[in-house]
């Protein structure tokens, strides 16, 4: 049970992501990929999930959630007969390397780089007291740390929002909504692009107009924007996803997520101008 204020918490977690996230949408990404003969979609599956090995579709569609279960099939497991899950990861560190160089050059060998590495691989590593449950996050726990600093920041943070995504997918759970649904609640929030969303999770406009129909029916939607009862259920799902993501930051205490947030707000901000999260509009940090 954690003392910490789970909104210090969310505030370090969300301020760093876009020093994580940006290395699905950089062009970086694409070309290591390509290099092992892949594309980046089958890249993605191949470097996030192949924290479990060569596995097939079904412990990815298990924990990425809101994928449709086909997509994933499509790539898992035939990509593992060109690439190995290593290479595939260590083709995403690479790309993360180049592109935080291209967007941020020597500002990586600053001491804030690596005081703010410093501080998130302690919240990431003391959150391995907290494993059970935790099927991405601990996946991720047994890769090898990087040595420079601001790759130490990447791969923490890597660990930080694998942490968070697998309490989110508990709190959707508890709550009955599946991915595709949280999705579209999500989209009707205002803080994501649903043709975004629908196309890179590989539903069909048809599934997307009839789970939202399902989601009218129960009283979650009005229209297109959310009812009162689907706002309040967001807010539940978001204030527990915040509540169970606290855990990893409690070694910091507040200053330290204080702190953590001063330090790499900066970064995020020179990234997210800079275009490297792009696909991700309409959403953005606040800075």
């Amino acid at each position: 049970m954690t003392t910490l204020d789970p909104a210090a918490a969310r505030e370090a977690w969300r301020l760093a992501e876009p020093l994580h996230a940006m290395v699905y949408f950089v062009p970086e990404a694409t070309e290591r990929f390509e290099a092992l003969g892949i594309s980046a979609r089958a890249g993605y599956f191949a470097a996030r999930g192949g924290v479990f090995g060569p596995v097939g579709p079904a412990p990815v569609v298990a924990t990425f959630y809101n994928f449709r279960p086909d997509l994933v099939a499509r790539f898992l497991p035939s990509t593992w007969e060109i690439v190995s899950p290593a290479a595939a990861i260590e083709a995403r560190l690479a790309a993360a390397d180049a592109a935080l160089e291209r967007g941020l050059g020597d500002t990586l060998r600053s001491d804030e780089v690596a005081e703010a590495a410093s501080l998130a691989r302690r919240a990431a590593e003391s959150a391995t007291a907290h494993l059970a449950g935790r099927p991405l996050y601990a996946a991720h726990t047994e890769l090898e740390w990087p040595k420079e600093p601001h790759l130490v920041l990447w791969h923490a943070q890597t660990l930080l929002r694998e942490f968070r995504g697998d309490g989110h997918v508990a709190a959707l759970l508890l709550a009955g909504l599946s991915g595709l649904q949280s999705m579209i609640l999500h989209t009707a929030s205002g803080q994501a692009s649903g043709g975004f969303l629908r196309a890179s999770r590989g539903w069909s406009k048809e599934e997307w107009a009839a789970e939202t129909e399902t989601l009218r029916s129960q009283g979650l939607m009005t229209g297109d924007e959310l009812s009162d009862e689907g706002r309040e259920l967001r807010a539940r799902i978001e204030a527990e996803t915040d509540r169970l993501a606290a855990p990893a930051y409690e070694v910091l205490g507040t200053d330290g997520c204080v702190r953590l947030a001063e330090l790499v707000r900066p970064l995020s901000r020179t990234l997210v101008k800079a275009g490297f999260l792009a696909s991700v509009a309409p959403a953005r940090p606040k800075q």
